[in-house]
């Protein structure tokens, strides 16, 4: 069975982006020493565009084969011009308001979406399922994360998009497994599911 780990950036009070979901104030922790860790560490969840300044265009997927996104998140691409943000990987999206597809790449989940995930993680791989973002699916998606992989900046955002939108309150145990520290403050946690 293949993990689906919600791999994301946050605030240090568990935001992912202000009430509109921008994040971009968090860019400015992308220093020399991150973006080596980023680079070296998670390829595979740089979009096309950072893969090719960084040098890394054809790098090999460490961790995943597969991305998951919601409409607002893949919203950003299309505004940027790109309907396939992570070619290097099979790019889904699960959104009811997209309509078709607008690139081979990308399949539109419209349907079911834990009945998706769940066929998905029973495919035979040994790379994982990347989930991107956003908060409602995340949210709609918590009793299927397996792994967590928190990049908490230092900034307090008081109010925003939370980590997991829409999502009742139920308490979901996670074990810590490791920690990276940046000397810009930045914070990796990664934790699994405690089952």
């Amino acid at each position: 069975m293949r993990k689906l780990t919600y791999y994301i950036a946050c605030s240090s009070d568990g935001f992912i982006g202000d009430p509109n979901g921008d994040a971009t104030s968090m860019f400015a922790f992308l220093d020399e020493e991150f973006l080596g860790y980023l680079a070296s560490t998670w390829p595979d969840t740089i979009a096309a565009q950072g893969r090719e300044h960084l040098g890394l265009k054809g790098a090999e997927n460490l961790h995943f084969d597969t991305v998951i996104q919601g409409r607002g998140s893949y919203q950003l691409a299309l505004d940027a011009g790109t309907a396939s943000p992570y070619g290097h990987l099979r790019e889904y999206v699960a959104s009811r308001s997209l309509g078709p597809s607008p690139d081979p790449n990308v399949t539109v989940i419209d349907g079911d979406l834990v009945a998706r995930i769940r066929e998905l993680k029973a495919e035979d791989s040994e790379l994982g399922i990347w989930l991107c973002g956003g908060s409602q699916i995340a949210g709609e998606l918590l009793d299927e994360i397996d792994e967590l992989v928190i990049k908490t900046y230092p900034q307090v955002y008081g109010s925003g998009m939370p980590m997991f939108g829409g999502a009742g309150f139920a308490v979901t145990d996670f074990a810590l497994q490791e920690v990276r520290t940046f000397g810009n403050g930045v914070l990796v946690r990664t934790y699994a599911r405690k089952r």
